[in-house]
């Protein structure tokens, strides 16, 4: 079915805090829009909004026609207690909410309810429309495709992180809505999953809004962007690719910043010339007070007319200043600008393996001999599953070996952003957690650092497990400011961060000085940073590219 979304209006905040307000927004069948701003813009809001899951503190937003079906699939898929892949998959594509419609239907239409026939039919054509009646079937070809190896009646809770992904993308290419809302659909996928879900997406008919911190996927997909600018309270809309909009924002951030120069050093240049036009007048007043002879009426009067000329100079100067049409200073956006924290060098031999095996379950890494000597940035690739976070681990000493050995060298001080972000998961205030790892630091100059990567009063005492991802991240990149680091391990460190932070920490990887093991799926950050050796892993066996 052809819809369309039309947002008008649209005002959204936190308490006193406004978000977006007047957003206005339409998206049609083959249009596909990419949502960008930093963490906490209101993205995810909008999206909310969008599929009439939130309601807006103003305005409202219309679907056309009103019986189309909205797919909402938001960031880290809900793994629930006791659902099978195959329950899963049939929540994520709508299709479970449409069965169970259908068969409320149905017994109404047995009892002979009044207006059951109707809502039958629609029930009915809802289901199929949604892809129920194959379901089962299509699951188990793309499970299959995907590599997604499993018996899809077990939990998804007993899933690896690289499989629950794989279900996560399953899901999206099974689902057959007529609007898709799609919420960092990129995180935790590897190349290939890039690839499909680039794929499917530029595929679609639907009309498409979506959320992306990757910037590769948003160059290959999207053909216009929304941009919420919380600082400057602006909505930027730009057709065309994400690409265009960066060259539209770089001439209009270049054009404004010109103009309040130009306005600026005019009203300097006047300022100066009424200080000069008032200090003459000032002067003159004196000098003719000193040197007016009493009978001198014809020079009083000459000296009194060149007095008041000045006086009339500066009004006019002044008058010119109060017509300056005023340029406010555009105001610089929020930037992480962080730093890492370099520890004295350690030994030229930062970590090895010899012919080192691990084994969990049915996967075995190895056996696997490396060796990562001081100052190497590696980059570790490979497809989910694959044994990149189990060779990390390996390396680091943090997983029994089943064969071989693994050392660290000495004087290695290991900082990690791990993909789980597992530091900040728990109950405890983010404060206290942070704390616990720098008890060195005064709570001051805790919340100080953490206020720097945008996590203020208002999230130093909430609990860590009720961070965003996105925050949690930036509590990890924080503490590696926080405390000295030689060997510096990042695993997915660009999930659920935004475009301005990843810049960020590109730029400050490419002033650290010690060691770097990286991992990631994103493909400007492995074009950005600059790493001497690259290692490939697959199905448990690491090669050297």
């Amino acid at each position: 079915m052809s819809a369309t979304v039309v947002a008008k209006e649209l005002t959204a905040g936190h308490g006193d805090r406004v978000l977006f307000s007047g957003l206005d927004l339409s998206v049609s069948p083959g249009d596909v829009v990419g949502l960008v701003g930093v963490n906490g813009a209101g993205k995810s809001t909008l999206l909310r909004l969008l599929a009439g899951l939130d309601q807006p503190e103003h305005g409202g937003v219309q679907l056309s026609p009103p019986s189309a079906t909205i797919g909402h699939l938001p960031q880290e898929p809900e793994r629930r207690p006791a659902e099978t892949v195959r329950q899963f998959l049939s929540r994520r594509t709508g299709v479970t909410a449409a069965q169970e419609a259908l068969d409320a239907a149905t017994a109404a239409l047995v009892e002979s309810a009044p207006g059951a026939d109707d809502a039958y039919s629609e029930g009915l054509e809802r289901w199929l429309n949604l892809g129920g009646a194959d379901l089962d079937e299509r699951a188990e070809a793309v499970a299959a495709d995907l590599g997604l190896a499993v018996d899809l009646d077990l939990e998804m809770t007993s899933l690896s992180g690289g499989q629950a992904a794989r279900a996560g993308l399953a899901s999206l290419l099974l689902s057959r809505y007529d609007v898709f809302l799609l919420d960092e659909p990129t995180n935790d996928l590897d190349l290939d999953g890039l690839e499909r879900l680039e794929r499917f997406v530029s595929e679609l008919r639907a009309p498409v809004v979506l959320i992306s911190h990757d910037r590769e996927f948003l160059a290959r997909t999207v053909n216009r962007v929304v941009e919420l600018d919380l600082v400057q309270q602006l909505i930027r809309q730009v057709g065309g690719g994400y690409e265009d909009y960066l060259r539209e924002r770089e001439v209009e951030r270049q054009h404004a910043r010109e103009e309040f120069e130009e306005y600026a050093d005019t009203k300097a240049g006047l300022e100066a010339r009424v200080r000069m036009q008032r200090n003459w007048l000032d002067k003159g007043v004196k000098n003719a007070l000193k040197k007016r002879p009493d009978n001198d009426k014809i020079l009083a009067k000459a000296r009194a007319e060149s007095t008041e000329k000045q006086a009339a100079k500066a009004r006019q100067t002044e008058k010119r200043i109060e017509r300056l049409e005023a340029v406010e200073e555009p105001r610089k956006e929020w930037e992480l600008r962080m730093t890492i924290a370099a520890a004295p060098r350690s030994g030229a031999v930062v970590a090895t393996l010899r012919e080192a095996v691990v084994r969990l379950g049915d996967f075995t890494l190895g056996p696997v001999s490396l060796q990562i000597d001081w100052a190497e940035k590696v980059a570790i690739t490979g497809a989910n599953g694959a044994g990149k976070t189990t060779l990390l681990a390996a390396l680091l000493e943090r997983v029994p070996l089943d064969e071989g050995t693994a050392s660290l060298g000495p004087g290695v001080v290991v900082g990690e952003v791990d993909q789980a972000r597992g530091l900040f998961l728990g109950d405890q205030a983010l404060l206290s957690a942070f704390e616990a790892q720098v008890p060195e630091m005064e709570p001051a100059e805790v919340r100080t650092l953490l206020a720097k990567f945008g996590l203020k009063a208002d999230h130093v005492l909430r609990s860590a497990a009720t961070l965003s991802p996105g925050e949690r991240t930036r509590a990890a990149l924080a503490l590696l400011q926080a405390r000295g680091v030689n060997l510096l391990v990042l695993d997915e460190p660009t999930n659920h961060l935004d475009l301005a932070a990843i810049e960020q920490l590109e730029s400050a990887l490419a002033n650290y000085p010690g060691t770097l093991l990286l991992v990631t799926h994103d493909r400007r950050m492995l074009e950005a940073v600059q790493t001497t050796r690259r290692l490939d892993v697959a199905d448990g066996k690491v090669t050297e590219l």
